[in-house]
């Protein structure tokens, strides 16, 4: 925003033929006054600006009940305590380790393009360039990476293998992505003013590859390493249906993080009140967020019809849990490139991101590859083709606007391949970092025996054998756990006077 400003010298001339002392009052009274407006109206778009932000952040919070929900209904019932509780602890590990490391690896500029090195703890803030308001933003994008490589490792992993790897992704691994891209000196970044990889840095813009992919490679190592849950394929390799036990649950969370990339999304400009200048009063940033808004949408929508319509002709039905998971396969696809492609294009972004994860869905089959949230497929899979995505399709007018004119944008645009390039870089650096750290944090819990659980927990199911009990109450003729000690109470019915007296009259059967 431009600084507005008034000298006493510049409108005395315009008072009077001669500096008398009238006219030098009046200047300075008028300067006053309107440096009093402009401090005012600062003040106002810097409150506006922040009130967007901390909004958008409570929406990607939101999303972590949205995952909670997604993730307990895609296991079984015997594993619903745990994985609830995983997602609470990604939030609450995940918010400390943030504070203390992670803000400060993120966006700690000036740094040396690797790793950023200062507001540790929040030393420092608010300044000129952070607020609070910013931290919070980040915290909730950087436990929603956590709560991605939940899903991949569900119903067989310790607890204490959440707490670890949380802590680490959140405070150290995700931070360093983070800064690379996003972070004004960040050595691939797009907003650095110079040294840019291949001119243009690669355009993540709401995190594709900073969020989606890196939860997804992690998931992935971790379920790799894991290996699959008991009973997920057969002797000879053909892969058993493991159901998640609630669609209902299902569905209530792909509704809840939907509504939540609104916040994730839109909400990476950051800021909404400022004018692009271009001659129409009308048009702002404020435009560019709700068309963000408009292609989160459509891609979202149409990957979930894709995968409607070519499960049913794969599979020959029709299955919600697929269309769930191809609606938000669309979603992390366009994170990418939401704000710097046209709405059109975001409908091709969304068709093919649905075949990318039916495709990787086919691949893990074959190699006996076992994740109950298919997070790896979802956020890995379509996190990368969403990059590829924004190299092609990127528009010359949209990256000017929310970057810098001049730069690079999509090849099939007429931008030629620097950003295609840029973007390929940065998912193999991803792809390369995040299998080293955390491929590499997997290994050493398994070595330390803290990754998976015994095979007599795991049968048996997490919430009875470490939490305590079942995630719901059961009626009485389906709780078994009175079945140890030989009988189980039941209901007692009116006897009708012919009805044979037995023992069962009792209520007391024996098992």
């Amino acid at each position: 925003m431009a600084t507005l400003s008034c000298q006493p010298s510049d409108l005395i001339p315009l008072l009077g033929s001669s500096a008398t002392t009238n006219s030098t009052a009046v200047a300075e009274f008028l300067c006053s006054r309107f440096t009093t407006i402009a401090s005012t109206f600062s003040s106002t778009t810097y409150a506006v600006d922040n009130n967007y932000l901390l909004f958008s952040a409570y929406l990607v919070f939101a999303m972590q009940l949205g995952f909670a929900m997604l993730c307990a209904g895609s296991v079984r019932a015997k594993n619903t305590m745990n994985i609830m509780l995983t997602n609470v602890l990604d939030a609450a590990a995940g918010g400390l380790s943030y504070y203390l490391f992670g803000f400060a690896f993120a966006f700690g500029a000036p740094s040396n393009s690797f790793i950023g090195r200062h507001f540790f703890d929040l030393s420092s803030v608010p300044n000129p360039s952070t607020d609070y308001s910013f931290f919070l933003y980040q915290w909730a994008f950087a436990i929603a990476t956590a709560g991605i490589t939940s899903g991949s490792i569900a119903e067989r992993t310790q607890f204490v293998a959440y707490l670890i790897y949380s802590t680490v992704l959140t405070g150290f691994i995700y931070p360093i992505v983070s800064h690379w891209f996003w972070s004004a000196d960040g050595w691939a970044s797009p907003t650095r003013p110079n040294n840019l990889l291949f001119n243009s840095g690669a355009i993540d813009f709401a995190g594709s590859g900073v969020v989606h992919m890196v939860g997804g490679v992690a998931g992935l190592w971790g379920s790799l390493i894991e290996g699959p849950r008991i009973g997920r394929f057969d002797r000879s390799g053909r892969s058993v249906a493991l159901r998640g036990h609630s669609a209902s649950l299902v569905v209530l969370g792909s509704f809840l993080l939907w509504f939540g990339w609104y916040g994730f999304n839109p909400g990476s400009f950051l800021t909404i009140s400022k004018s692009y200048n271009d001659g129409r009063p009308y048009y702002g940033q404020w435009s560019a967020i709700g068309r963000t808004g408009v292609t989160t949408t459509l891609a979202g929508c149409t990957a979930a019809l894709t995968t409607l319509f070519a499960k049913r002709l794969l599979v020959g039905h029709w299955n919600v849990i697929d269309v769930c998971n191809g609606l938000l396969g669309g979603f992390a696809a366009i994170t990418s490139g939401c704000a710097v492609v046209e709405p059109w294009a975001a409908v091709i972004c969304g068709f093919v991101a649905s075949w990318v994860l039916i495709g990787f869905n086919k691949l893990a089959e074959r190699l006996s590859f076992d994740d109950p949230l298919e997070a790896a497929q979802l956020h890995g899979g379509c996190g990368a083709w969403g990059l590829i995505f924004t190299g092609l399709f990127a528009t010359k007018k949209y990256v000017g606007e929310v970057y810098q004119l001049g730069r690079p944008y999509g090849l099939l645009m007429g931008g030629g391949w620097k950003l295609l390039a840029a973007q390929v870089v940065e998912i193999v650096a991803i792809f390369g970092w995040v299998s080293l750290t955390m491929g590499g944090l997997f290994y050493g819990l398994m070595k330390g025996k803290l990754l998976r659980i015994s095979r007599e927990d795991e049968m048996a199911g997490m919430d009875l054998t470490r939490h305590g009990g079942f995630a719901y109450v059961y009626n009485d003729e389906e709780d078994f756990s009175e079945k140890a000690s030989g009988f189980v109470m039941r209901r007692i019915e009116p006897a009708d006077a012919s009805s044979p007296k037995d023992h069962t009259s009792s209520g007391i059967e024996d098992v």
